[in-house]
């Protein structure tokens, strides 16, 4: 039997193993919705943000509570609604009369997962207020940059576009986001294991028993393994194409950004890693193209009208394109 040309240079046995732990005990409380677990880890170890969008009911903000409760860190929750102003999120100057100066309050932003709840609820200006924070990691007020403590990420929940009371978000915030995972409604086999499992005990009872599997330091640490994930020349090209076919198909109104092909980089680094390899393969790049760059790119009317989605529009771009082997 010939050897395994392929063996990993690197050792990630524990690197797999603090992973199957945090999705060992989200699967305690969460029923299906693997792809979104598997998208928020994989966030975890790229270090980038994730744009969680479903219908209300389908465990999402549960979800993303209980990714919190894996690592020991400080977690925050905020609801986003039309009235919240930018300061209520960043905090801000409150004048402290026997010093008789101002004193920078911090606001809920500051702390190391942020779990921002119906996020396209609140108006254009309040989302603006996460420009900065979640590019730059710092937050600016009246002149002075606070910076914020790592790790630093934000989880967003929405509600889709389509529901009444909702906000587009600005395209420039959506491009901070490196994921964007849509929840389905789970399916009848599904829904049956969610009634038998907490018919007796609920969900939220079971997930505060859930005790941190990582710290700060191990989070860390795994993402330096990732980041020296190795990835070949041919597959940084095939990026670049993918990226670059956005810009010039004619069903797409904008293109996918520069900081769209690092996200694809760093996106099959992190899920390559959670498989136990410190090298990228092109089936990395493929499973991680679509929740990377949905959300970046706009299409045309007409072809919004013929009831596409970006999902249809990035399949038929990859179909088009050469895979390298």
């Amino acid at each position: 039997m010939e050897e395994n040309l392929f063996q990993p240079r690197t050792d990630l046995t524990q690197f797999q193993d603090s992973v199957m732990g945090m999705r060992s005990r989200i699967g305690e409380v969460i029923v299906g919705q693997d792809e979104m677990i598997k998208l928020i880890l994989a966030a975890i170890l790229a270090d980038g943000h994730v744009l969680i969008e479903g219908v209300p009911g389908v465990a999402k903000t549960l979800t993303a509570r209980l990714v919190a409760r894996c690592i020991a860190l400080d977690f925050s929750r905020i609801q986003f609604t039309p009235d919240l102003m930018p300061s209520d999120v960043l905090g801000t100057s409150v004048f402290n009369p026997r010093e008789a100066n101002f004193q920078f309050k911090r606001g809920p932003i500051f702390s190391n997962i942020i779990l921002i709840d119906e996020i396209n609820r609140a108006p254009a200006k309040t989302q603006a207020a996460l420009f900065e924070v979640m590019e730059e990691k710092q937050v600016t007020v009246d002149g002075y940059s606070h910076i914020m403590e790592k790790p630093f990420m934000v989880l967003a929940t929405q509600n889709p576009i389509e529901q009444e009371g909702t906000y587009r978000l600005p395209e420039a915030q959506l491009d901070r986001f490196l994921f964007k995972a849509l929840v389905p409604y789970p399916t009848e086999a599904q829904e049956v294991e969610i009634l038998s499992r907490f018919h007796q005990t609920p969900a939220d009872e079971i997930a505060a028993r859930i005790e941190p599997v990582l710290t700060a330091a191990q989070i860390t640490d795994l993402r330096r393994q990732v980041r020296s994930t190795v990835i070949d020349e041919k597959l940084i090209q095939f990026i670049a194409r993918i990226i670059i076919s956005t810009r010039s198909d004619k069903s797409i109104y904008l293109g996918a950004s520069p900081r769209a092909s690092l996200a694809l980089m760093v996106a099959s680094k992190a899920v390559a890693a959670m498989q136990g390899r410190d090298f990228v393969t092109p089936e990395d790049i493929l499973d991680m193209v679509a929740p990377v760059l949905r959300h970046r790119i706009i299409l045309t009317p007409e072809k919004e009208m013929e009831g596409a989605t970006e999902d249809d529009v990035i399949r038929q771009i990859i179909h088009a394109l050469e895979i390298p082997r």
